[in-house]
């Protein structure tokens, strides 16, 4: 019975190389000559973050955008972002940003309801992060990725797995 795999996953290599070239465009910057500001790809509770440092607060906001295109860049989908406010001290300034990696449970029960009401002949279950589709017809799974990829899940959904 063919069928495949929706994750919400992003390539962890190429946002380390994003964060290392924006922490050399960082140092190359006229604007940013003797602050001490960087990017750091950390990992907090289980998940990966990447931490932002500067001196003050409108310097985060342009390395948000220095990451942001960098992560362009590298076909990175900017979904995978969960950017939390930034914390301001008296000379210095921190913010986190955390990357998405899975699929959490309510999203996952929404995209079921979603291919369910669509009257689809495929069937959706979830398994742990992930959202796998069976289906008999190819033609009917290809419907459900096209109806997935229609609105708008505050993911990176990939479509992986895909079995005849």
């Amino acid at each position: 019975m063919p069928s495949f795999d929706v994750t919400a996953e992003c390539d962890l290599q190429e946002v380390r190389n994003a964060v290392d070239q924006a922490n050399r465009e960082i140092q190359t910057r006229f604007d940013f000559k003797g602050v001490d500001a960087q990017f750091e790809l950390a990992e907090a509770g289980g998940g990966k973050s990447v931490q932002l440092r500067a001196e003050q607060e409108f310097q985060l906001q342009q390395m948000m955008d220095i990451l942001r295109q960098k992560l362009v860049k590298r076909k990175v989908d900017l979904a995978t972002l969960d950017v939390h406010e930034p914390v301001t001290t008296l000379n210095a300034a921190r913010q986190e940003v955390g990357l998405k990696q899975g699929i959490d449970a309510d999203t996952a029960k929404r995209m079921v309801k979603a291919v369910k009401t669509a009257k689809l002949k495929v069937q959706a279950q979830v398994q742990g992060e992930q959202l796998r589709v069976t289906g008999k017809k190819r033609d009917d799974l290809q419907q459900a990725i096209a109806l997935l990829k229609a609105e708008d899940w505050q993911l990176p959904l990939n479509f992986t797995n895909f079995r005849d």
